[in-house]
This record gives C-alpha cells, sequence and structure tokens, in this order.
C-alpha cells in the first residue's frame, strides 16, 4: 500500500504488481481519463477509483453509482509509465481497437490486493428451496422451458427436474446451490442416459443449474455435450408450482 504516493513512486509500484501478476490493483485520487475506439469520450479531472483486476479488467469508478465511468471488460495490454511527470495507465484491447489511459494527477492512496479465489458463493436457502423455486419459474434457467415432474425416480436416483424446453425436447436438469465441479456433471450424465433409455428417440438435453462451475467440470460438461446455466439469484417461493406432467 503506498500512500499519496509521487508518480514515480506510484509508476514504479503499478508496473512491478502488473509484471508479478495475481493482484487486484485501486489507485485512489484525481485523475483524468481518456477512452477511444467504438466511441470517444473524456472524463474530466477528478477524483476516481481505478481497479485493475489479475483477469485484466480495468474500471474506472466515480463518487456515485454503480455504473463505472468507464470499463474494459477484456484487455490485451496493460502498461504503465511516466508522462511529463505524471504516472499514465495505458489499457489496450487490439479487436475490437479500444483504449483506456488513465493519467493519475494527484494519487492519494495505492493497494495491491491479492484475493483468495478459494471462496464458494452460495444460494440463499436450502437445495430443496432451489429446487422448489426453479419449479415455480424453470425459465431462470432458460426461457421457455416448462416443468414436467420434481424429484422423478430412475434407478440411479431422483432427478431434480425433469423439464421440456421451447423446441419440445425433455430436459434433465440437476442443481447445485454452490460451484459446481466433477461430480455433478457425473451425476447429471447418469441422469440424462438414464432417461434415454426410457424414452428411446426423444431427444433428451442434460442442464447442470448452479452459481458457478469448475473450469474441469466446464470442460467435461461440454466434452459430453451437457449445458451449463449460471443461476445467481432464485424466484421468490410462493405456491406450488403446476406441473403439466410428463406425458399431460
Amino acid at each position: 500500500m503506498l500512500t499519496s504516493p509521487t508518480s514515480e513512486a506510484l509508476a514504479a509500484f503499478l508496473d512491478e504488481q502488473l509484471r508479478l501478476g495475481g493482484a487486484l490493483l485501486q489507485v485512489v485520487g484525481e485523475c483524468e481519463v481518456l477512452y477511444s475506439g467504438r466511441a470517444a469520450s473524456v472524463a474530466e479531472a477528478g477524483d476516481y477509483l481505478v481497479l485493475v483486476k489479475p483477469d485484466g479488467s480495468v474500471q474506472v469508478q466515480g463518487p456515485r453509482g454503480v455504473k463505472p465511468v468507464n470499463w474494459q471488460p477484456q484487455t490485451d495490454s496493460i502498461a504503465v509509465g511516466l508522462e511529463e511527470g505524471v504516472a499514465v495507465l495505458t489499457a489496450e484491447r487490439f479487436t475490437p481497437a479500444e483504449l483506456v489511459r488513465v493519467a493519475f494527477d494527484h494519487p492519494a492512496l495505492a493497494l495491491a490486493i491479492e484475493l483468495d479465489e478459494n471462496g464458494n458463493f452460495v444460494l440463499m436457502g436450502s437445495e430443496a428451496e432451489m429446487q422448489r423455486a426453479l419449479a415455480r419459474n424453470p425459465e431462470v434457467i432458460e426461457p421457455g422451458l416448462q416443468l414436467l415432474e420434481m424429484e422423478l425416480p430412475t434407478d440411479v436416483g431422483g432427478i431434480d427436474l425433469l423439464a421440456r424446453d421451447a423446441a419440445g425436447r425433455l430436459v434433465v436438469v440437476e442443481l447445485k446451490r454452490s460451484k459446481a465441479t466433477h461430480e455433478a456433471v457425473h451425476q447429471l450424465s447418469r441422469y440424462v442416459e438414464s432417461v434415454r433409455a426410457v424414452v428411446g428417440d426423444c431427444e433428451v438435453r442434460g442442464v447442470l443449474a448452479a452459481p458457478a462451475v469448475t473450469a474441469p467440470a466446464l470442460n467435461r460438461l461440454g466434452a459430453l455435450g451437457l449445458e451449463f446455466r449460471e443461476v445467481t439469484a432464485l424466484p421468490d417461493l410462493d405456491e406450488a408450482p403446476q406441473q403439466p406432467g410428463l406425458f399431460g
């Protein structure tokens, strides 16, 4: 952490942290922000919070509101240097061609924070409550999805949700309140194969619905022809859903 750093100290600090990688960088102070690309914009000198995340994304936040003054969700190059005695950060994206340039006129604070990525986002409530909430409103998972059965028994266990999509295909849905792993993929695959064995020629999809999924699990889903749907918020639990039934 640097407090009231000189431009030279700030440039050296940011350059070192960018080369090391892995840290969330924050700089607070009076800045000027220039953007060029699909449009052009200039933020006049003012107090801003500049965030540079380990994935290369950049945000410039003002004192009010949620939306950044400027942001780059993806960058191909981030560099820091001194221009006429002022520390300047340049974040560039090649395709499409976009550039964000931040001049730190009067930096007040600079932080480099290493965040633990092992944290696991968990939806509020139990898995049974998640099941009931999504059964009531399956379109949270996918537009046009219509519930057929909850907790449908098979020879390999109970399927959380069995639904029909907008194209008339059966959809086996496996639910997880927290980050889904390879085990959830294996479980979903067994359910899908069990349903296919019963319904014959009818096309059956498999969908894993969870707040997040590990990279190996996502790769395995793709290899098996299964799908992932991110569910980070649940509808309210009111009355029970009206189920048309598998054959009704």
